[in-house]
Parts: structure tokens; C-alpha cells; sequence
């Protein structure tokens, strides 16, 4: 009988056969130690001279990530963390590896990248892996459990709607183009079409930054309400963030501790979240030795890191001044120098993940903020054209996936959350 590793604990006691990889191997002139791979988990399989001197020989000849059908019987192992291994009867070996670049020792950060192909089967690598993968489960069920309907934004765009010069610049036939750095004006117009959407893919940003924050090409998941004030809004990122947190914590408990990940600081993730204006940050902040920073200056990673550690948990910055925001927030009526928007900062140093606000209604203030930022109105005519007909109060977010990954599976550079991360010196493999 053919089984994944996964499927072992229903079979214990039972001859089963398992197609992997030989991730490690450690032994005696007695008994070799398998460590197998088939990419639903890792287990253990042991080999015993005195059992099958010829199998014994041929295990101990085994060199890492050759790949293999291993025959054995499931046996209960309570010493190791999945609680399985397997007393192996037979090796057929499909492929047998040579000279694998990644062994058993520390290597460097770019040698490691520069391997991402291979890279990605080690186990930390595979773990971060499957914590991305229930995000991104998580992700659908919620938003399907509540109502909202999948729309995908294109890819390629005539404009940018952040209003920024940080685009990919392409020629779509004799057109100029971009590369997306956002889902979001799509989903607007989405929204007053199915009322609650949300889209999931690739952006782009042309910045420059080296931080380990960031990356060139990353996957936002971005959700439009129509009829949803901000506080409506907060409240959904609030409900969605904890059910990320809830679901990861359920499903990838072998993933969080092999990462080492302390889950006592995740098990405190509750909604609802503390919330902070920014001007208050920016006092906060003065209090805490950052003077020279002043009202209308942007927050930093140390900025951010410093309000997050005034909590024990995520915590909204609500109410940014309209200069640094994008054109298409609302106006905050109980102080027109700000909008109505909040980021959502992770705490333990991992930053915003979550940006969003309610949108701009009226024709009108939407048309008089588009040329203030000095955007082209011919370009966003379309999006302009939403409040003429039936316009209503909406708000949306967006949230980053390989910054929520790396906040949740504990890992200190954002390059370990994505397959092939895209990073400013960095488009191999």
C-alpha cells in the first residue's frame, strides 16, 4: 500500500509503502537512521544490520536528497515530534544524488538564495512554507464564510492607484503600461457591483529598499465593503487577523515548533486591538527619545517597532495626516488635516501589515483630491465615474502575505516567506 507521510498515523502496525527524498542519515555499524522527506511531512525510518545485513549496506550508502520507495512497518515513536517512524524492509531506489551544495552546516544568506530551488526542502524552509499555505487557506475560508465574492484585478495598468512613481514600467502594444501595485480601485468598482469582495494577487513596487520588510513582488490580499464605514472596516481586519492567527496555531503546530516560534506571544492575539491616533504616536514617540520626528512626518520601521511595544498585541495607528496618505481617503471630520485610515502594526518588531481606510464618496472632493496629487483625471475618469452612479459610504484594506507570514511563523527576513522572492539585486532562480 502506497501512503504520504502525513497518512502514517492511520497506519500503524501496517506494510506501507513511502516515495521520498533522504533528507539526513546518521548510524553505527549497527543501525542507520533515515531521515525522509516526501513533502507532506518528515519522519524517521530505521534500518538494523542485523535484520538485513544487504539493506542495512545499502541504507548506509545512501547520499542526501536521493530520491526513493521505502517499504516498512509504521511504528509509534514517542520521542519524536510527529510520533511516528518506520522499521524499513526494502529500499528501491529511484535517482541517487550527488554532491547536494546544501549540507548539514551554516551557510550564508546569499549562498542559500542563490540555492532557493533547493533550499526550499529544508525543514525550516518547508515549514514556513506550510504556514503560508494555511494563510492562504484561512484566507478563502474566511472571506467566503462571510460573504464576500473573489475578484481579480488585472495585472497590468494604465495608471497607479497609489499615485506614486514606484511603478514597473511597461509598453502594452503602443501604450504605456504598469505593473500593479494594487488591486484596490478594481475591487472598488467590484463592490458596488457584489457589495463585499476581496482580490488576491501579485503587486508590484518599483522601490529601492533593502530592508527586511520588504520585497519587489509580494501578494496582497485585499478586501472592498460597500455600505461599511471605517469602524466597520477596523472591525473586519480585527475579526480576520485573529482568525489567521487562530487557524495557523491549530493546523501548523509541528511548523511553529520546528521554527522555534514562542506561541505564547500569538495565543494573545484577541480582538479587539488597541488603537492610537497618530498624533498621539507622535507624542509617544517624543517620550520615548524620538525628537526629532514631528507631526506630518512619516513613521519608520524604528517608529513603528517602538508604538508596537507599547502593547502585547497588534495595534491600530489610526488617522494619518491627508500629505502622506493616498488621494482617495476620507476626510476625517473631527480633524480635517487627517483621513480616515489606520495600519495595522504587528508587534515584535514586524511592522505594518495591514493598510486601509474608508474611501472618498463624492465626486466632487474625489475630482478636486485627484488634481491636487497632480494625477492625470483622464486616467481615473472610470474610477471618478463610481460616485456618479449611486455612489455610498465604502472602505477597504490590504493586507501583505509574506510580512503576515513572517510575523506569525517568527522568521526575521520577509526573502524566507515567499517561494522566490523577488528582492532590489535578486531575479535568480
Amino acid at each position: 500500500m502506497k501512503i504520504s507521510i502525513n497518512q502514517a498515523p492511520k497506519h500503524e502496525g501496517q506494510k506501507v509503502t513511502i516515495g521520498c527524498w533522504l533528507l539526513q542519515k546518521r548510524g553505527s555499524g549497527k543501525i542507520q537512521f533515515l531521515q525522509l522527506r516526501d513533502g507532506t511531512g518528515f519522519m524517521q525510518g530505521i534500518v538494523v544490520k542485523e535484520n538485513d545485513e544487504s539493506l542495512f549496506e545499502t541504507a548506509k550508502g545512501l547520499n542526501q536528497e536521493t530520491s526513493m520507495y521505502i517499504t516498512g512497518t509504521i511504528k509509534a515513536d514517542d520521542r519524536s515530534s510527529f510520533g511516528y517512524e518506520m522499521e524499513v524492509e526494502d529500499i528501491e531506489i529511484i535517482h541517487e544524488s550527488h554532491g547536494y551544495p546544501i549540507t548539514p552546516k551554516n551557510h550564508g544568506a546569499e549562498f542559500l538564495m542563490d540555492n532557493r530551488h533547493l533550499w526550499l526542502r529544508s525543514k525550516k524552509q518547508h515549514a514556513v512554507m506550510n504556514i503560508r499555505n494555511q494563510i492562504i487557506k484561512s484566507t478563502y475560508d474566511y472571506f467566503f464564510d462571510n460573504g464576500y465574492k473573489k475578484i481579480d484585478p488585472p495585472i497590468l495598468t494604465s495608471s497607479s492607484p497609489e499615485g506614486t512613481t514606484e511603478l514597473f514600467h511597461t509598453k502594452y502594444f503602443d501604450e504605456d503600461a504598469y505593473l500593479s501595485q494594487s488591486g484596490q480601485l478594481y475591487a472598488e468598482a467590484a463592490a458596488m457591483a457584489h457589495g463585499k469582495v476581496f482580490s488576491f494577487g501579485p503587486t508590484f513596487r518599483a522601490e529601492k529598499s533593502k530592508t527586511r520588510r520588504h520585497l519587489i513582488e509580494f501578494w496582497m490580499i485585499e478586501p472592498e465593503m460597500a455600505f461599511y464605514k471605517h469602524e466597520d472596516s477596523l472591525e473586519v481586519q480585527e475579526q480576520y487577523v485573529e482568525y489567521l492567527v487562530t487557524q495557523v496555531l491549530e493546523h501548523c503546530k509541528l511548523d511553529l515548533e520546528r521554527l522555534d516560534r514562542d506561541t505564547t506571544a500569538l495565543e494573545r492575539i484577541k480582538a479587539p486591538f488597541p488603537r492610537i491616533t497618530y498624533t498621539d504616536a507622535i507624542e509617544l514617540l517624543k517620550e520615548k527619545g524620538f525628537e526629532d520626528i514631528e507631526w506630518g512626518d512619516d513613521f519608520g520601521a524604528p517608529h513603528e517597532t517602538e508604538i508596537a511595544n507599547h502593547f502585547d498585541k497588534p495595534v491600530f495607528i489610526i488617522n494619518y495626516p491627508k500629505e502622506i496618505k493616498s488621494f482617495y481617503m476620507e476626510e476625517n471630520p473631527e480633524d480635517p488635516r487627517t483621513v480616515l485610515c489606520a495600519d495595522l502594526i504587528a508587534p515584535e518588531g514586524y511592522g505594518e501589515v495591514i493598510g486601509g481606510s474608508e474611501r472618498i464618496h463624492d465626486y466632487d472632493t474625489l475630482k478636486q483630491r485627484i488634481e491636487e496629487s497632480g494625477l492625470n483625471l483622464d486616467a481615473y475618469e472610470w474610477y471618478l465615474e463610481l460616485r456618479k452612479y449611486g455612489s455610498v459610504p465604502h472602505s477597504g484594506f490590504g493586507l501583505g502575505l509574506e510580512r503576515t507570514v513572517a510575523w506569525l511563523s517568527g522568521v526575521q527576513h520577509v526573502r524566507e516567506t515567499a517561494p522566490f522572492p523577488r528582492l532590489l539585486n535578486r531575479l535568480y532562480p
